[in-house]
């Protein structure tokens, strides 16, 4: 039984620690749009972290608009995630 085709769908998230008080969304997308996200990030050796559930929570919410407070521990994760990754890859130069 072939798989029925899913599109692709990505959140880019972004913070600075000196002018938002929460991460935001960057950018946002699905079908090509999101192969276009997911491209750009691997060019910038920018880890990607996959999560089906978040990825839906956050596809709710605006370009540039903050991250809830509900939603904080779960990009917390993302967040974390993304510092292993960086430290990881740093450890290797």
């Amino acid at each position: 039984m072939k798989k029925p085709h899913v599109r692709k769908e990505a959140i880019a998230l972004g913070y600075d620690q000196h002018s938002d008080s929460a991460p935001k969304v960057m950018a946002k997308g699905k079908g090509i749009i999101a192969e276009n996200i997911l491209s750009k990030a691997k060019e910038h050796h920018i880890p990607i972290q996959e999560d089906k559930s978040l990825v839906s929570l956050l596809g709710n919410l605006d370009i540039q608009e903050s991250i809830p407070e509900e939603l904080y521990n779960a990009v917390a994760e993302v967040f974390a995630f993304v510092y292993r990754v960086d430290k990881n890859s740093s450890n290797r130069k």
